[in-house]
C-alpha cells in the first residue's frame, strides 16, 4: 500500500486483520481446552519464564505470534511487525504501517485456566493507531475499530458510558511485572482511587479492560508501565467509541507510551486529579 490509506482501504485491512485474531484465537482455545461442556473452564498450562517468575510465555503465545507474523506478512508485504515475543521486525518501513502485536494478552490468565486473555493486534501509522482488533476467543468477543470508522463488538457499534462522577464509576487497572523489586508499581495510586471510585478491578488485560472502557462496562482506567502492544487496539477502541485516551498528566498518548489513562471522557479530569495527588513515576513521564 503505498500513501495514507483510504477509508476503503483501511476497512480491507480490518477485515484482514480479523480474520488473522480469528485463526490465531484457535490456536489459543486448542490450548486452553475449552470444551462444549464448560465452555468457560480451561486447564493449567505449563509456560517458559521470561525472567521472572511472574512473566510468563507458553508454547501457544509462540505458535500465534508466529502465525500472526506470517499472515501479516502475506497480506501487508509493506508492512513491518513488533511483537510481543520478540517476532518481526521492531521500526516502520516506507510507506506502510506497523503492526503492533501481542499474541496473549492475558497470558498469566491463559497460563492458569481463566478465560481472560485475548489476541491484540494495532497498526500504526505515523504515530497514530489506524485500526485494531481484540479478539477473546474463550469470552466469544471481537472488538474492532479503524479510525474515523467507530468501534464495534461482535460486529455491533459500542460505546463509553454516561458516567458523570468517579463516585459512581467502575474502574481498572493493573500492576507491573516488577511490582516485587520497585516501588513505582502503582499501588498507591489504587489505594487511591479504591477510597474516591465505586470499584476498582483487576482483570490481568490491558487490552481488555481498554475494551471494556470503549464499551461502557468500566468508565476508565489507567495503569503503567505498558508495552505498545497492550494498549495499541485498546486505545484506538476507546477513542472510536468516543471516550479519550492520554497520558498521566493529560498529555497526548503516542503508540510507544508507557502509561496511560482512558476513560469516557466525562471522567478524565477528575482521573487525571487524583493521579496529580500523588509523585509522577519516572515510568509514567
Amino acid at each position: 500500500m503505498s500513501g495514507p490509506p483510504t477509508p476503503a482501504g483501511l476497512d480491507a485491512a480490518l477485515e484482514g486483520a480479523l480474520t488473522i485474531a480469528a485463526e490465531a484465537g484457535r490456536i489459543l482455545l486448542e490450548g486452553f481446552g475449552a470444551s462444549a461442556a464448560a465452555p468457560l473452564l480451561g486447564r493449567r498450562q505449563a509456560f517458559a519464564e521470561k525472567g521472572t517468575d511472574i512473566d510468563l510465555v507458553t508454547e501457544f503465545d509462540r505458535r500465534a505470534e508466529a502465525h500472526i507474523i506470517a499472515r501479516l506478512g502475506a497480506l501487508f508485504p509493506g508492512d513491518t511487525v513488533l511483537a510481543e515475543e520478540g517476532g518481526g521486525s521492531a521500526a516502520p518501513g516506507g510507506a506502510g504501517g506497523r503492526w503492533l502485536i501481542d499474541p496473549i494478552d492475558g497470558t498469566t490468565n491463559f497460563s492458569h485456566g481463566l478465560p481472560l486473555f485475548c489476541v491484540s493486534m494495532g497498526r500504526e501509522r505515523g504515530g497514530r493507531i489506524e485500526l485494531g482488533v481484540v479478539h477473546a476467543p474463550a469470552l466469544g468477543l471481537t472488538f474492532a475499530a479503524r479510525r474515523g470508522g467507530g468501534a464495534r463488538c461482535n460486529g455491533a457499534p459500542i460505546s463509553v458510558s454516561t458516567t458523570a462522577t468517579l463516585g459512581r464509576a467502575l474502574c481498572a487497572t493493573g500492576f507491573p511485572y516488577d511490582r516485587h523489586t520497585t516501588y513505582e508499581n502503582n499501588f498507591e495510586q489504587f489505594v487511591a482511587f479504591q477510597r474516591r471510585a465505586q470499584g476498582v478491578r483487576r482483570l490481568g488485560s490491558a487490552a481488555l479492560d481498554l475494551c471494556f472502557v470503549a464499551a461502557g462496562t468500566y468508565d476508565a482506567y489507567w495503569e503503567m508501565k505498558l508495552k505498545p502492544w497492550d494498549m495499541a487496539a485498546g486505545t484506538l477502541l476507546v477513542e472510536e467509541a468516543g471516550g479519550r485516551v492520554s497520558g498521566w498528566r493529560g498529555e497526548p498518548l503516542s503508540p510507544d507510551g508507557s502509561a496511560a489513562v482512558a476513560s469516557n471522557g466525562v471522567l478524565h479530569a477528575a482521573m487525571l486529579e487524583v493521579l496529580a495527588l500523588l509523585p509522577l513515576p519516572a515510568a509514567a513521564r
